[in-house]
């Protein structure tokens, strides 16, 4: 039998699915489920939090509980995929803005990501992907000068992998990532149409050629309601 917490979890799901209550719209309070459901509030603060965890709502303190627009872009794990390559098979409108590029000396977290030496260079790009009119990815993209040369606005502006892989013949291979949830930053806010949000979805990426070469490092930083982040496993016998 079900924990009664994830059955009040289940019967609002079903509601926030069948569109009962839309995007933006208020769920009712605590107090009010614990009267419907009648259990803690300890119980209702359980779902509350699961609905949260699993992108359904967002908590706003001294507020309550807010649906969230499920209708989210998918975005692949495990795959090496430029943001064009995404944005053509979601056959939404999409624009990348280029706020920055140059070729610098890169901080010393950078050099340490890149496992880079005292006297390397790399590009540094950050770019602000919009889709369907809204600012909701802020990319920012490090690579190392040895592989990557010639960048320019117009490449940043298309597609870097095309570039790389047309242009300067190399084969992009693997990538490690991580995806962490950080406070927005001023740059974020900035930069990002993040309405009442306050967090950002962090995906940390470093990228390698052929040869096992590391020649990029990325932090791809989204607005936390337009996205579920898809992978697909096998389980090994």
């Amino acid at each position: 039998m079900k924990l009664k917490y994830i059955m009040i979890y289940d019967e609002l799901v079903k509601t926030i699915e069948d569109g009962n209550v839309g995007p933006g719209e208020k769920l009712p309070s605590e107090s009010e489920l614990m009267d419907k459901y009648k259990v803690s509030r300890d119980t209702i603060r359980k779902s509350l939090d699961l609905l949260e965890e699993n992108g359904y709502i967002q908590k706003a303190k001294g507020k309550g509980s807010f649906v969230l627009d499920i209708d989210k872009f998918d975005f692949p794990v495990s795959g090496i995929v430029s943001f064009k390559e995404i944005s053509k098979k979601m056959g939404h409108s999409f624009r990348t803005i280029v706020e920055h590029l140059e070729l610098t000396t890169p901080n010393r977290e950078i050099k340490k990501r890149l496992q880079l030496g005292k006297e390397d260079l790399i590009w540094e790009v950050i770019r602000v992907r919009e889709i369907d009119g809204e600012k909701i990815i802020l990319d920012k993209d490090y690579f190392n000068n040895e592989y990557i040369k010639g960048l320019t606005k117009e490449i940043c502006e298309d597609s870097t992998y095309e570039y790389i892989e047309g242009e300067l013949g190399l084969n992009i291979n693997y990538a490690k990532k991580e995806i962490v949830v950080e406070k927005a930053t001023e740059e974020d806010k900035r930069y990002l149409d993040l309405k009442d949000f306050d967090m950002v979805v962090v995906v940390k990426s470093f990228t390698y050629l052929s040869d096992t070469s590391l020649f990029q490092y990325t932090e791809s930083r989204h607005r936390p309601d337009k996205f579920k982040f898809v992978d697909f496993a096998r389980r090994k016998q």
